[in-house]
C-alpha cells in the first residue's frame, strides 16, 4: 500500500482549510507532542470540546510518534477513554509514545491534558506497519 501525504489530513494537513493544521514535535526516543486550542467550531455541547475531535488528535499524535521516526504504520486498533470534559478556549496538550515496536505492529499510548496537568483523555493504539 502506498500512502501519499497530500497535506489535506484533517488533523495535520497544512492545505486543509477546515482542518486543525497541528504541528508535531519529537520528544526523546519514543514520544511526540502537540498542542491544540479548541474554538467553538469544535464543540459538542455548549462550551465543551467534542470528544471525537479529541480522539482524532490522540490518534494522530500516536501515529506521528511512529511516522516521524520513519516507521510507516497506520492505525489498526484504537481505544480512547474520555476522563473529563475539555472546555472550549482551554489549550490542550497531547502526548503520544511508542510502547513497543514489533516486527509487524507498533503499540502506542497517548493522553490529552490541560495546562494544569489534568488528564482529559487517554488512548491506546495498535498500529500496523505498511512497509516492511
Amino acid at each position: 500500500m502506498e500512502l501519499v501525504d497530500d497535506q489535506h489530513c484533517f488533523v495535520c494537513g497544512k492545505k486543509n482549510a477546515i482542518g486543525l493544521q497541528l504541528d508535531f514535535e519529537l520528544v526523546g526516543e519514543a514520544e511526540v507532542r502537540t498542542t491544540f486550542l479548541p474554538t467553538k467550531q469544535y464543540q459538542g455541547f455548549k462550551d465543551i470540546v467534542h470528544g471525537g475531535v479529541i480522539a482524532a488528535v490522540l490518534d494522530e499524535v500516536m501515529v506521528n510518534g511512529a511516522w516521524l521516526r520513519g516507521i510507516r504504520a497506520v492505525t489498526g486498533k484504537f481505544e480512547v477513554r474520555l476522563k473529563r470534559p475539555a472546555t472550549v478556549g482551554e489549550r490542550l496538550y497531547f502526548t503520544g509514545k511508542i510502547v513497543r515496536d514489533g516486527d509487524r505492529t507498533v503499540e502506542t499510548e497517548g493522553q490529552a491534558t490541560t495546562s494544569d496537568g489534568v488528564i482529559v483523555a487517554q488512548a491506546s493504539g495498535l498500529l500496523v506497519k505498511v512497509d516492511r
